[in-house]
């Protein structure tokens, strides 16, 4: 398997580097430029690499997370906690955490879930900074007190 990925990394290289070559001049117009076919080409295999990556992490997190039940039952812990989180910052804001009239000046969409949905994000920032801060201060003072 590992002498194939190699490989596979070496043709996708190749192929990168040929498609590199192929681009376009730096003289040719920008919407000229972007339709080209090495460039799009490109793309498409940065594409699939970003994809490849993605599922490849996710697949061996889960399967790392599902093969050990202590790691599960932490992580579990630490979404309910999140979610939990969340639950309180969306009952905390009120809809009026932001300037209504400077979001319709820009075009947003100014409903009342959408203000309170931006406010409950306002609020889940704050909440987690204040639980990020106690627990760094927490263990500065533990390790103060408790001196090994």
């Amino acid at each position: 398997m590992h002498k194939i990925v190699k490989i596979a990394l070496v043709v996708v290289g190749l192929i990168g580097a040929v498609l590199w070559f192929m681009l376009p001049e730096s003289e040719m117009p920008a919407a000229d430029a972007a339709g080209s076919g090495s460039l799009n080409a490109m793309f498409w295999i940065t594409y699939l690499l970003l994809g490849l990556a993605v599922v490849f992490s996710l697949v061996f997190a889960l399967k790392n997370l599902f093969s050990n039940p202590a790691n599960l039952k932490k992580t579990l812990f630490v979404v309910v906690g999140f979610l939990v989180v969340v639950g309180i910052a969306y009952v905390l804001s009120n809809g009026t955490d932001v300037n209504i009239q400077e979001m319709a000046d820009r075009g947003i969409e100014t409903s009342e879930t959408t203000v309170k949905r931006i406010g409950a994000g306002i609020n889940v920032f704050f909440i987690l900074t204040v639980i990020a801060v106690g627990a760094m201060l927490w263990g500065g003072a533990r390790k103060t007190i408790i001196k090994k």
